[in-house]
């Protein structure tokens, strides 16, 4: 498992509660959504509009990445929740 996470991009999906990311798996692309009750969690103050749970994601990334390597197989699926 070569999985990696070279872009710090991430998006806040107000309709699923969640924020998206991507890691990559050599030159295969994989989707992450980490549910909004993760980030609170993590953060158990975290206001929840976007700013405050991105904020919150950025405070705790890599808390979550090691959670998405750890629900990461290799193999063809390529988006995995964390919640």
């Amino acid at each position: 498992m070569s999985l990696n996470f070279p872009n710090p991009s991430r998006s806040y999906d107000a309709f699923h509660h969640c924020v998206n990311f991507w890691g990559y798996d050599n030159a295969r692309e994989i989707a992450f959504a980490v549910n909004q009750s993760v980030i609170s969690t993590l953060s158990p103050s975290v206001g929840a509009d976007e700013p405050a749970v991105l904020a919150a994601f950025d405070r705790h990334r890599e808390q979550i990445l090691t959670l998405a390597r750890n629900v990461y197989t290799s193999g063809t699926q390529n988006r995995y929740t964390i919640s």
